[in-house]
This record gives C-alpha cells, structure tokens and sequence, in this order.
C-alpha cells in the first residue's frame, strides 16, 4: 500500500519532476526502415511514411499492420539503400475535410522530369491521393494526381514536409536544390534568394482545383511580376520540419538545417526572407569560408527587404566539436507542444537533432522555451532520456497524435536497413519507471 501510494504521489508531482528534460520513450511500432511522417487517423489509428515508399497502418501501439496502405515503390527516384540518402517518400499530410472526402497527400521524390537538365537528379512531387473507407485501407496508386513538381539539381536538401493551414492550403518546405554553400548548377546568387525558382522555399497552394494547384489570392508575390506565385516565406536551406501550432495563433514552426555552425527554428511569416545564404542562423554566412562567419552580419535582402531571424538556433558540432551547447549537426523539426503529459512544456517547441556524429547512430531531444518577447531568442535545452538508457538511433522525424502528444521516429542505421526504423511515444519518466515497479 505504502509503494502505491508513493507511485501515486510522483506521479500528481509529475509536472515539478519532469516538466523541464527528463522524458521516457515508449516504443509504438518497430519494423520499420526509415520512418519520417506519422499522421494521426480519428480512430486513434496512425499512417506512417516510410521512406522506401511504403504507406503503413498502426492498428494500435505495437501492432502494424504486414501489409502497405499504399507503395510507391515504382514511382520513386532511384535510391541508395546501402549508405545514407534524403530521397524517398518523405511526408504525408489529410485534408482538412479528410473525414468527409478521404483525400490525402503525400510528398516523394521522383525520377528527373525530362525537361529538366540533364545533369540533375529528381524531382520533388507533391501528390494527392484517395484513401477508400472500406477495410482495410489500401490506396490505389491510380488515383494520383499530381499537384506540384520541383526539379531539384542534387539528391540532397529535398525538404519535402508538409502541412496544412487553418486557411486550408497546402504548405510545402522545399530546400535549396542541395550540395553545399548554396552553390553548384545554379546563379550565384544562390537560390535560396532567387526568387524566379521554388528551391530555398515554402511554398502555399490551392489544391481545391480537380489537377495542378491554384494560387491563393493573399500569397505574397500572387502576381507573378517579381516572383513565382506559389513562393509564401523564402531564404530556406533544407527546412526539415513544418508544422502549424493547433493552439495558440497556429502559426506555422519550420527548421532548417544549418551547414557548419548554426541549426535554426523559425516562425514562417507571409513573403519572410529568413536569411539563407546570406545568413546561417543569425550570424553571416561565408560561403568561401563556411567555418568563419561573416564580420558584419547582414540585414537586408537583395531588394532591401529585412531579413527575419530565427526563433530559436542551437551549435552545430562541426563548427563547436567540443562545446556542451553543441547539441549535433542536424536539426529534425517537431511541434510546439500542446498535450496534457508534461504541463511545463505547453506552449514550447518540442524537436530534436539528427545526431551528435556522422556515422554513430545517438541523436538529441530538443526543447526550445516559448519567449514572450519577440525580441528574445527562445532558449534551448537537451531533454534527458531515461528509458531506454541511451538513444542509440538517428533521430529523423516527429509525430503528433490527436491529444497533442509527440511520437518520435528513429533510424538504428545511416542507410536504409530494413528493420532498423521505429516510432516511440513521448511519455513522463516517473510513469515509465512506475509502471515497472
């Protein structure tokens, strides 16, 4: 009687123990490859991306389901599974009507289109799909339709998250075309400031149309003069996150992947300049010495435009190998938390980094304090894992059910190894470690 009610006590206390690092992962679905999207269904089921293209259903915690929703296999650029690669099937997002219309979309990376040059390797599609009601749910590959295209020149920096507004369009983070210094196979300028290409963007369209996409009235550059239409923020790297707050004013969270010093989270705004590559994090870039930034820091864009700092940065240990701040050398965006499992932290933005080294699987858990203060960076902390003892997986993506827990996905393994991939559930570690008791 006296441990239960000792049990009982910690756990009414959970929010003084545990509201600041300390956090158990509670695993959810293993088997998997390389899981980079989960999506939450009303029914409390989940789908889950991964990234070898498959589509696959959590029937509940610890139980997928064998068989694929959906494969597009065949459709994907083509992939390196024995060492590391960005391509593949990348996200997933429902249709703000999915109930009533069972449309969904999902972002992947497909073969170079052929009007694209020659030298370049795939192209980003976004596609929408129709997920039948009846059971079990499985997508006809037939019913694509394909919404956007994006030619990329290189395999890497892809973005390819994606979200829905509270105003019901589509957003779509696309990188810079990848390679590093924002160089290679494009103007000199870079492309994350061109504003004649979507590379280095994010992107909002209108999907309501039956092929292609709209633009919104209300985008930036909807007029196409100076700018392509479907541009909404610019000044992007590789943003590896997109998420929109499902409280507060749902304003939309992106990161994006620094390339020596500085990982970044910022708060997307409508024809923001967020920096990229005049700037890494908030200081100069140099792309002739990227290890040295710049004396003075830019403010302006090309057109005079100010440019928007982020919210949150952290070091990269490229750049600082051996100071404790440094928390890895990826960023891996996530969601600003909004459940009822740790109290302290609603409101604060819930993510995480890749990993610390290149080649050994541990990455980070990451919590950036929510700051009043426009004007004040939101401090960043390590949240402590405490079961299991140690993270000995590449942390690549988030997840967020329907009460605004977090999942978090994982890959045991650089490449694409079957097996490796596994979804967990943020939950206290006081009731982890109860629940052994």
């Amino acid at each position: 009687m006296f441990i239960f009610t000792l049990i009982l006590a910690l756990v009414c206390m959970a929010p003084v123990l545990y509201a600041g690092q300390k956090v158990a992962l509670d695993l959810v679905a293993d088997g998997l490859t390389s899981p980079l999207s989960y999506t939450a269904l009303a029914d409390g089921r989940a789908l889950i991306v991964d990234q070898p293209g498959f589509l696959r259903l959590l029937e509940k915690p610890g139980q997928l389901r064998e068989s694929p929703v959906l494969s597009l296999v065949h459709r994907l650029s083509p992939l390196n599974h024995g060492g590391f690669d960005e391509r593949g099937m990348l996200c997933l997002a429902l249709h703000p009507d999915f109930k009533k219309n069972r449309r969904l979309f999902v972002a992947y990376t497909a073969p170079r289109r052929e009007s694209a040059p020659t030298n370049w390797d795939c192209t980003l599609r976004v596609s929408e799909f129709l997920l039948p009601a009846n059971e079990p749910l499985t997508i006809d590959p037939a019913s694509e339709i394909v919404r956007i295209e994006v030619d990329k020149p290189y395999a890497n920096h892809n973005g390819g998250r994606i979200a829905f507004g509270p105003d019901g369009y589509l957003y779509v983070g696309v990188g810079d075309g990848g390679n590093g210094n924002d160089d290679g196979k494009r103007p000199e300028s870079g492309n994350g400031q061109n504003l004649r290409t979507l590379l280095g963007k994010i992107l909002r369209i209108d999907v309501s149309p039956r092929t292609g996409h709209g633009i919104p009235k209300s985008n930036p550059f909807a007029n196409g003069v100076n700018a392509l239409p479907e541009i909404w923020a610019y000044g992007i790297r590789n943003p590896w996150g997109l998420s929109f707050d499902r409280g507060g004013a749902h304003a939309l969270y992106s990161t994006d992947v620094g390339q020596t010093l500085w990982e970044e989270v910022n708060r997307i705004e409508r024809g923001a300049n967020y920096g990229w590559r005049l700037r890494e994090g908030a200081i100069g870039f140099n792309p002739k010495m990227p290890g040295t930034p710049l004396a003075q820091t830019p403010s302006v864009g090309p057109s005079g435009e100010p440019l928007v700092g982020p919210i949150a940065v952290y070091k990269n240990r490229n750049g600082f190998k051996k100071d404790p701040e440094a928390y890895g050398i990826s960023v891996t965006g996530g969601y600003i938390y909004r459940g009822k499992a740790f109290p302290g932290w609603v409101g604060d933005y819930v993510y995480g980094d890749w990993g610390r080294v290149w080649g050994v699987p541990g990455g980070t858990l990451l919590l950036a304090r929510h700051s009043v203060n426009p004007k004040v960076q939101w401090p960043v902390e390590a949240i402590e894992v405490v079961a299991p003892a140690k993270l000995a997986a590449y942390v690549i993506g988030f997840g967020q059910d329907n009460e605004g827990e977090i999942y978090v996905m994982t890959n045991g393994n650089i490449g694409l190894t079957p097996g490796k991939g596994r979804v967990w559930k943020l939950v206290p570690s006081v009731i982890a470690q109860a629940s052994t008791q």
